[in-house]
């Protein structure tokens, strides 16, 4: 009989269909996690030697931080470093330590203030002396022409030595010249021609000393190309003034409808004392026109006792007026005085409110006085470097004050508007001392006592801010 056949091998068994959803699950799950992470150095020294790591302890814990963060704070620290060494350096500053005032001693000075009208008493930068009388708009006659000399010079300013522009010289200018006589009774320069020239210069000469009314009207006319356009710039002018009493009617002050206060005036003064080419013009005692003519200025005071001169005005109605200025050398400051004395009716008005203005004027120059506020080396401040680092200046000359008897003036010290140093050798000018304001005001340099050093890498790298 025939041997069986080999029995055929069994194939693998399928997988179950019977297993769970949560099996398929896990199995998934093993198929798809990702390695684990390498042990510590420490417990893969530990499986290699078949000792166990050692437990977790704080001081393991702290070396391995140290080990960690340092070179973090290592880096950290030299990047800080860096910056604080490049960036740029604070600009320095100018410290006053010195007293910020001064009060002269004594107590106000009394003025001799005229009996009549009103008067009013200023010093250039120093404020007000005092006034009189109530300060009620009346007329001023010709002290208008003040305003219309300021005008003119603020809007076209001659240079020191010239004459400035040339006027032409038309049929109303040469007409109204001979107003001058019994019947018209009005201030003029008879001597001007139509088709002729002035030169500015000489025209406000012929304005503030002979007091011609139809050179005024050229000049407004010149300047606005009507007396009316004028007159609104005169008028716009003292509202920019704070001289809010005044209005103006005409360029001369012939109308009597031009009014205004001392107070208002002696404020136009203050402006009109800073125009170097003005008084030059009003503190002559006389003019010669350009035909050769000899005209002397109706204000007499000049040119007596550092007078200045400004302005006249005389008519029936406004009585003796007069806005006038002076001057008193104090130490190296020339100091300036404007005042104003109004509705003078004693006759002869012109001599009234002459001697009126001469007494106030000779009472304000023997009030103003010197005094040292700061003597020469004296510590006045410091240059402070902005890192804590303080370098002392010093007065390089006496600070001498100018004003009156119970006046306070102010101290003040700045770099002189450029900027100071980081590093400077001691004796080096830094800035300016200043005492008092305008015209009074008394300037002297300031120095380093020592050395200005530049901040060292200390100062740098603790800075903060």
């Amino acid at each position: 009989p025939a041997p069986p056949a080999p029995a055929a091998p069994a194939a693998p068994a399928a997988p179950s269909a019977s297993l769970s959803a949560a099996e398929r699950l896990a199995r998934s799950e093993r198929t798809t996690q990702q390695p684990l992470p390498p042990k510590p150095p420490l417990d893969m020294l530990a499986d290699l030697t078949n000792n166990p790591p050692p437990p977790p302890s704080p001081m393991r814990t702290a070396v391995r931080r140290f080990k960690i963060y340092a070179p973090l704070v290592v880096l950290l620290a030299i990047v800080l470093a860096v910056v604080q060494l490049v960036r740029p350096l604070p600009e320095p500053k100018l410290v006053m330590t010195a007293t910020s005032s001064y009060t002269f001693e004594g107590s106000k000075p009394q003025l001799p203030w005229p009996s009549e009208g009103q008067a009013y008493m200023a010093a250039a930068g120093l404020g007000t002396l005092g006034q009189s009388g109530e300060q009620k708009p009346v007329p001023i006659a010709s002290v208008t022409k003040s305003m219309t000399a300021y005008i003119i010079l603020r809007d076209h300013p001659i240079k020191k030595g010239e004459q400035g522009a040339m006027i032409d010289i038309d049929k109303t200018a040469e007409t109204e010249g001979k107003k001058n006589d019994s019947v018209n009774n009005e201030s003029t320069l008879d001597t001007v021609k139509e088709g002729e020239k002035i030169s500015e210069y000489d025209a406000i000469a012929a304005l503030m000393i002979p007091s011609a009314n139809n050179i005024a009207r050229l000049l407004a006319r010149w300047d606005s190309g009507s007396q009316e356009a004028f007159v609104k710039k005169m008028n716009d002018t003292a509202k920019e003034l704070g001289m809010t009493k005044t209005t103006y009617t005409d360029p001369s002050g012939l109308d009597a409808t031009t009014v205004s206060t001392a107070e208002d005036q002696v404020k136009l003064g203050l402006k009109l004392v800073e125009m170097e080419t003005l008084l030059d013009i009003t503190k002559k005692p006389s003019w010669v026109d350009p035909s050769g003519k000899n005209w002397p200025n109706w204000n007499r005071l000049v040119p007596y006792n550092d007078s200045l001169g400004i302005k006249t005005g005389t008519t029936t109605k406004a009585g003796g007026n007069l806005l006038f200025a002076a001057q008193k050398k104090i130490g190296n400051t020339n100091q300036l005085i404007v005042g104003a004395v109004l509705g003078q009716h004693k006759a002869p008005i012109i001599d009234t409110v002459i001697a009126a203005s001469k007494q106030l004027m000779l009472a304000t120059q023997k009030a103003l006085e010197g005094a040292t506020v700061v003597k020469k080396g004296q510590v006045v401040g410091y240059v402070d470097d902005g890192l804590g680092n303080r370098t002392p200046v010093v007065a390089t000359a006496d600070v001498q004050a100018v004003g009156w008897a119970s006046l306070t003036v102010d101290v003040k010290l700045a770099n002189g508007g450029g900027k100071l140093p980081q590093t400077a050798k001691a004796g080096t000018e830094v800035g300016v001392l200043t005492v008092g304001e305008g015209a009074s005001q008394v300037k002297v340099p300031v120095a380093l006592q020592s050395d200005l050093a530049a901040p060292g890498i200390g100062s740098k790298l603790t800075r903060i801010g």
